[in-house]
């Protein structure tokens, strides 16, 4: 399998995860949206897709991402339900449309907010309609003042794509890591939207360092989490992807590091979208073209 076959294999991997067969064929009729109270005025919604947040107050509402267009009105409803006050900000974590399906629903009142390769990245796309792509874009920083405190938008270099963006409520103590995150499972990194798995590393590396020992961290997929579960999956990604480069720089195939597996600890890692396997074709690609 060559380089090129690898890259379209990892991006194919994405959009069956985002756009066909397992969330396309789910009724997203049968999808229900759950709140949980994170710490002050902000909640985290599940429902299908990425983690939205939430912060609420007299000033109005600020969401972080909206996941698939079908459920922006549940996801309205959802909100609703916390707080009567007109949506004002709209923040996208990056362009996935896991993330960012609903902007144009949202985007036709709220002002949205993201990277400049977010706005790119949905412009490139002929079917996003003009209330959908980011108004407000940013290169490194940016901040929302809303209901009595600083939201930061801190951009960190490439990752899991070449918009990410970390969301700090500052006075909350909550960050949300979008998809630089995946609490307890493997990863995807998109290497067609200038994803790289040593980027990853060095953000969530950067986060940790910036993050309070009590915050609570909002990831991209998973349960509400913890800087100790941030720090697991730091460890997680630094010994994953050490066995594949070890493996690159000994002259291995793919097919050798899919054979030699990962530890039997991480077992439970494979079990999101992102198997063992994909995981691992996913870091041979990325470090393979580190080390040309």
């Amino acid at each position: 399998m060559n380089m090129k076959t690898l890259h379209l294999s990892a991006l194919a991997v994405f959009l069956t995860f985002s756009s066909s067969p397992a969330h396309a064929q789910r009724d997203m009729s049968k999808v229900e949206i759950k709140a949980t109270a994170v710490a002050g005025n902000i909640h985290m919604l599940e429902g299908q897709g990425g983690n939205i947040a939430v912060s609420t107050g007299p000033d109005g509402v600020l969401m972080v991402d909206d996941q698939f267009a079908p459920l922006a009105e549940k996801i309205a409803a959802a909100i609703e339900k916390l707080d009567h006050g007109p949506i004002k900000f709209l923040l996208n974590t990056h362009w996935h449309g896991d993330h960012t399906g609903g902007n144009a629903h949202f985007g036709k009142k709220a002002t949205i907010v993201a990277h400049t390769n977010v706005r790119k990245r949905l412009a490139d796309k002929s079917d996003t309609p003009k209330e959908a792509l980011p108004v407000i874009t940013f290169d490194d920083s940016a901040s929302v003042h809303i209901n009595g405190e600083e939201i930061r938008l801190i951009h960190l270099g490439p990752g899991h794509t070449d918009g990410d963006s970390i969301i700090h409520f500052t006075k909350s103590g909550v960050v949300h890591m979008g998809d630089l995150f995946f609490n307890g499972r493997f990863p995807f990194v998109d290497l067609g939207s200038g994803g790289d798995i040593g980027g990853l590393l060095k953000n969530i590396e950067a986060a940790l360092v910036k993050i309070p020992a009590d915050s609570k961290i909002i990831p991209g997929h998973g349960a509400l989490a913890t800087k100790a579960d941030l720090e697991k999956f730091r460890d997680m990604l630094v010994e994953t992807t050490g066995l594949v480069k070890k493996a690159i720089a000994e002259g291995k195939t793919l097919a050798d590091v899919k054979a030699a597996g990962f530890p039997e600890k991480y077992k439970e890692w494979g079990s999101g979208f992102i198997n063992a396997g994909r995981w691992l074709e996913i870091s041979f690609n990325s470090l393979s073209k580190k080390s040309q």
